[in-house]
């Protein structure tokens, strides 16, 4: 989660059967899933920005600025939602990307403002199950996109489509070094393994991120369970922002507010802020879920995991 404004993101346990008040609609929405992630009670209720439910189908909503394009009026017979509102909704009612695909038929993503930020915030999202299905859910000015996404990586603007199109300019990326070359006798090797990476943009930009998560998901090797979660904090590590690296024209510093881990077959979710790169979870249970009201979870501080209860 990479952002300037401060988001005060922190574990937060939906349970089943919730109604949310909607800033698009005065009737709401129901959800009927227990579901874990970061989030923020904004005063009106809970917003979650990412997270993964009881069914294991988990997701992310990401910002989507200049692409975005969403409704003026509501819909009937839709369920009406302003974009901050989408993750909820889904997270609380899909059981994998399939059935979302469903539930999308009959969305509406109104041009409603977040009163915290005063702003109607452009987003898209990207949702995965625990049977390997991985989809970007995309509204922009032509319509709905609900896409399969072969690389399992998403990040910002543009439009998903044009990343994995911008991938075929960085074919020359492998794992491996570049074979020696041989100018008329005069023979050249590189200085050392990885010249297989060179090429590969290094910068803070949306797409140049894209391509380094794409390589690096494609090629670090994988692991099960708790070590899973050590792996990715390591492929993140390639696009993790650092407070002052990447300024906007106010002055102001986008850096990574926290990385969040989704399993989907233990329905655990992991958060790791940037203060201290502690990394917290907290495990779906059945007292979790069929809870009255939603439980907020405090970060630890010290440098192992926790099970937060």
């Amino acid at each position: 989660m990479d952002f300037a404004f401060e988001l005060d993101g922190r574990p937060v346990v939906i349970p089943r059967r919730q109604h949310f008040d909607s800033a698009a609609d005065p009737n709401g929405y129901d959800t009927r899933l227990a579901f874990v992630g970061a989030g923020r009670n904004l005063g009106s209720g809970y917003i979650l920005v990412d997270g993964v439910n009881e069914r294991g189908f988990s997701g992310a909503a990401l910002y989507f600025s200049g692409e975005a394009s969403y409704a003026d009026q509501i819909k009937p017979n839709h369920t009406n939602l302003a974009s901050y509102e989408v993750l909820n909704w889904l997270l609380g009612n899909a059981d994998s990307c399939a059935d979302a695909a469903d539930l999308i038929k009959k969305l509406n993503v109104v041009n409603v403002p977040i009163k915290l930020m005063g702003t109607v915030v452009p987003l898209h999202w990207i949702v995965s199950d625990r049977y390997g299905d991985c989809r970007v859910l995309e509204i922009r000015a032509d319509g709905v996109h609900y896409l399969k996404d072969p690389v399992g990586v998403m990040t910002n603007s543009p439009d998903f489509e044009w990343h994995l199109k911008n991938l075929n300019n960085y074919t020359e990326l492998q794992p491996g070094p570049h074979p020696d070359r041989d100018y008329h006798g005069y023979r050249i090797s590189s200085y050392g393994p990885g010249s297989g990476a060179l090429g590969m943009p290094g910068d803070y930009t949306s797409t140049s991120r894209f391509i380094r998560t794409a390589f690096m998901r494609q090629y670090t090797t994988g692991a099960q369970s708790k070590d899973a979660v050590n792996v990715l904090s390591h492929i993140l590590n390639a696009v993790e922002i650092p407070k002052g690296v990447k300024l906007k024209e106010n002055g102001e510093a986008d850096y990574t507010q926290y990385r969040g881990y989704m399993d989907s077959a233990n329905l655990t979710y992991y958060m790791q802020p940037y203060d201290n790169q502690t990394i917290s979870k907290v495990t779906l249970t059945d007292d979790l879920m069929n809870a009255d009201q939603p439980v907020e979870f405090p970060l630890e501080h010290e440098q192992t995991y926790h099970q937060l209860n």
